[in-house]
Formats: C-alpha cells, sequence, structure tokens
C-alpha cells in the first residue's frame, strides 16, 4: 500500500489541500493509500525522551512507514526549507530500514517562484542518504 505523508502540522496548509488532491488521484487510479498526516502526531513523541525510546503512541507512524510499498511526500516550504516536524519525523523513524530501496516522490508547495525546490532538494538528499528509490521528476506547486 502506498502512504502519502503530509509534511507539515500547520492547520488549514496548502500542503494539505494539496494532499487531497493527490488522493483524489490514487483513487481514480484505484490504487490503495493510507495518509500519514503529522498534524495528528501524538504530542509526547516531542518528549526528549523520545530520543531513546520511542512512545507506544508513535508506533502506528512508524508502521505505516515501514509497510509502505512507496511513499508520497507533499510538503511546503517553510522559510526557504522543509519544515521542521518533517524533518523530525524522519530523525524519530527507525535507521536504515525506514527507507532503504523504498520507491519515493515528491510534491513541494509554495508561495515562491520555485515552487518549494529548496525543501525537495533537502528530502531528496536525505532520502537519497537513507537509500530510498527516489523518482527522478518532482512536481513542484506554487499559487
Amino acid at each position: 500500500m502506498m502512504t502519502l505523508l503530509i509534511g507539515t502540522n500547520r492547520p488549514g496548509s496548502n500542503a494539505r489541500k494539496v494532499a487531497r488532491h493527490v488522493e483524489e488521484i490514487y483513487a481514480e487510479l484505484k490504487v490503495p493509500l493510507h495518509v500519514l498526516d503529522l498534524a495528528h502526531l501524538p504530542p509526547e513523541i516531542f518528549a526528549p525522551t523520545s530520543y531513546a525510546e520511542k512512545p507506544k503512541s508513535f508506533q502506528p507512524f512508524s508502521e505505516a512507514i515501514l509497510r509502505a510499498s512507496g511513499l508520497h511526500v507533499v510538503t511546503p516550504e517553510y522559510n526557504g526549507s522543509l519544515p521542521g516536524v518533517l524533518k523530525y519525523f524522519i530523525d524519530m523513524l527507525k535507521f536504515p530500514e525506514s527507507f532503504v530501496k523504498r520507491p519515493v516522490c515528491f510534491v513541494g508547495v509554495s508561495a515562491g517562484i520555485w515552487g518549494a525546490l529548496r525543501p525537495i532538494e533537502q528530502l531528496q538528499a536525505i532520502f537519497g542518504y537513507r537509500n530510498a528509490y527516489i523518482f527522478p521528476n518532482a512536481s513542484f506547486c506554487r499559487r
């Protein structure tokens, strides 16, 4: 099953709106899709003790990544980068197995002229380092 990762926890974000369109595309294609929205991360994952031991409430998020046949990441651009919550989420995932040989594609959302080019490049570097299969074509949306 594909997993769609909404890479922000900001309420009412444009990335979440774009992700809804991506969901519709998967539905039209009849591709099973699991949506993982970082707005629903359990608050206890942000405790300093989470680095040593992940809270049980984070397990469904981690398992959704590990079970995914592929990942589709929708991320906004915040201050020329990816959202901190997305980077933190990646840091909390099991290493290295969370992304190894897992296909991944990206959609960037930005108000700027380049449509989230910078955060997508940063994510490609992170996922590449963790041995994901990165689709060579990225989509960039600007409003």
